[in-house]
């Protein structure tokens, strides 16, 4: 397995000023296929160096800046592992465009887990990132420990899918933060319909970047829309849920926007049901997914924590 040493960074928004949180280090890995892959790794507290950590995986078009705020209060526990998944912010973009699949995904963190030589660990996955986990606990028993599932799961609403589908790998680049924060807007506003405009500059901050010639454009391949929009793409053709009972073991919070389009109230109760231990915590007044900067979805993510085996 090749390696990239780590190097240590403050964290810091893609305008390159410094932001709140902690110290992380950068840690890249090579997947199977020779993509260069990035992770921010947070420290635990002392003493938690053998504990079991917490790996953070973003959504769809989203990136370790997704869980800027969320790492460093998850560090308080144990260590933290921020996936960037391939064609993400400083993972490389993949040549072959059809690999951007959660089978590829989910390989690609095994190798990461191989890499560091991690036998167990928690989860915080974000839509695509909650599918991955799903599909690695069903690959690899008991490796995974308790899972956070973001307004994700087994069952995924039409409507959502056809959504995302819609708008993914579509759109130009801005002149300012400023202009992007307002057409990201725009396309969200019934995602998060109580924000204000520095909430949407904070947003656009973590989901976009700065090209060479000074203009704002979302920090992903566009081409990871490919498999999607091939001829059956984004279909459910796979029964998920046997993956998603593979989860039970450990503790599991299924958080829910209370506008989501993806995980329907029903969907999400029938998990809760499917799964003993399973807890439901609805995120009021946000669709998907849930930033988890919520107070709502912060208290229940602590509860979580707390019920994690000490090793």
């Amino acid at each position: 397995m090749r390696r990239v040493p780590v190097r240590r960074g403050k964290e810091r928004t893609i305008s390159g000023k410094q932001a709140s949180g902690g110290d992380w280090s950068d840690h890249y890995w090579w997947s199977h296929d020779g993509v260069r892959l990035h992770a921010r790794i947070y420290a635990g507290p002392a003493g938690t160096e053998d504990a079991p950590p917490i790996l953070c995986m973003p959504g769809l078009a989203r990136n370790a800046r997704d869980f800027e705020a969320l790492a460093p209060h998850l560090a308080q526990y144990r260590r933290v592992i921020v996936v960037e998944f391939r064609g993400r912010g400083e993972s490389a973009y993949a040549k072959d465009p059809m690999t951007y699949v959660p089978l590829t995904y989910m390989q690609d963190v095994v190798a990461l887990l191989d890499d560091r030589g991690i036998a167990r660990f928690a989860a915080v996955g974000t839509s695509l990132g909650g599918l991955v986990v799903m599909l690695i606990a069903a690959s690899l028993p008991g490796r995974v420990i308790g899972t956070v599932l973001n307004d994700v799961g087994p069952q995924l609403q039409t409507a959502g899918l056809e959504r995302i589908r819609d708008y993914i790998g579509s759109g130009g680049s801005q002149p300012t933060w400023i202009h992007a924060a307002r057409a990201f807007a725009e396309i969200n506003a019934a995602i998060y319909p109580g924000f204000e405009i520095h909430d949407w500059l904070r947003l656009t901050k973590r989901t976009h970047r700065l090209t060479p010639e000074g203009r704002v454009v979302t920090d992903y391949d566009k081409q990871i829309a490919a498999p999607l929009r091939a001829p059956g793409g984004g279909d459910a053709g796979v029964d998920l849920w046997p993956a998603y009972r593979a989860l039970g073991g450990g503790p599991v919070l299924i958080l829910r926007g209370e506008l989501s389009d993806i995980l329907a109230r029903s969907a999400a109760e029938k998990m809760v049901a499917e799964l003993g231990g399973a807890r439901l915590a609805e995120v009021p007044g946000v669709g998907h997914a849930p930033t988890m900067d919520e107070p709502a979805a912060l208290a229940a993510i602590d509860a979580w924590a707390a019920d994690l085996p000490a090793a």
